[in-house]
């Protein structure tokens, strides 16, 4: 499968308990923070579920 680089430009301060989980569970602790994962649905999902958080890097 193809990887995708996720990168997190907001801060999480005043989200949602349930986007915080998220983006933890991506990996995503602080802010300008690049991980890289897999591209299977279930980390399309999470990114959906906080897209106005990050921004996916080439």
């Amino acid at each position: 499968m193809a990887t995708i680089k996720i990168k997190q430009v907001i801060s999480r301060i005043k989200c949602p308990a349930t986007q915080k989980r998220t983006l933890d569970a991506l990996g995503l602790r602080k802010l300008n923070r690049v991980v890289e994962h897999e591209a299977t649905p279930q980390i399309l999902g999470m990114v959906a579920k906080v897209k106005h958080l990050i921004e996916v890097v080439d």
